[in-house]
């Protein structure tokens, strides 16, 4: 395979839940359906974008509706008909899965969860473990997320009406994410910061690959 180049057309996609869960968040598939708030992407060179659902009167809905999550699942075809290549942390195992189920459209989004790039998936297959976004963002000496915030905080926060910081978080993690990928398609390399506070890397010599490619490997 040819080795990756920053020509790639890269758009980052993220989302955050509606559900709050309460404990361990890994268990959330126990709790599920849970509800969109909003969701983001970020093409290569433009600005993030948002959705979330408002009312003509400018009341914000404590989740996206059916509609408008098969709307972004149209909005992410048309986008990889045109070119660009998703671009999420851990897509496969959790966004997709989650807009699967609120918009129906479980064959689409299975399309797109095996043809587009989840890096953590990818970093996975190469070491047999995964890790957070957060660790590979310090790992790769990039800014990174919102200090003081996690996903599990964001549904808390919308419930609350605070949904101004939530929608700066997804935007952020959007970019977070774009960032990250760019960084390790530069270096060859994906690196992150181990439990013990200890920097590693391990190489990605062909740069990324789809989630289809890399059942491959």
């Amino acid at each position: 395979m040819q080795q990756e180049t920053m020509q790639t057309n890269y758009v980052a996609f993220d989302l955050e839940i509606a559900k709050i869960i309460p404990g361990d968040f890994s268990q959330w598939r126990s709790y599920r359906p849970l509800g969109m708030t909003c969701a983001a992407v970020f093409f290569d060179g433009h600005q993030p974008e948002v959705w979330y659902g408002i009312d003509q009167q400018g009341v914000v809905y404590q989740q996206i509706s059916q509609t408008g999550a098969k709307q972004i699942v149209h909005f992410l075809l048309d986008a990889v008909q045109k070119g660009w290549e998703i671009l999420t942390w851990n897509g496969l195992g959790f966004d997709f899965n989650i807009l699967a189920e609120e918009s129906g459209m479980w064959k689409e989004c299975r399309y797109l969860a095996l043809n587009h790039v989840d890096m953590m998936f990818h970093f996975f297959c190469l070491t047999g473990f995964p890790i957070g976004l957060d660790k590979a963002t310090r790992g790769q000496g990039l800014p990174g997320k919102i200090a003081g915030m996690t996903g599990e905080q964001a549904p808390v926060l919308w419930a609350r009406g605070d949904y101004e910081k939530v929608l700066q978080y997804v935007k952020q993690d959007v970019i977070t994410t774009l960032e990250v990928g760019k960084s390790a398609l530069q270096n060859h390399s994906i690196s992150w910061i181990t439990n013990r506070g200890n920097l590693q890397s391990v190489q990605i010599p062909t740069g990324w690959l789809t989630v289809k490619e890399c059942l491959w490997m």
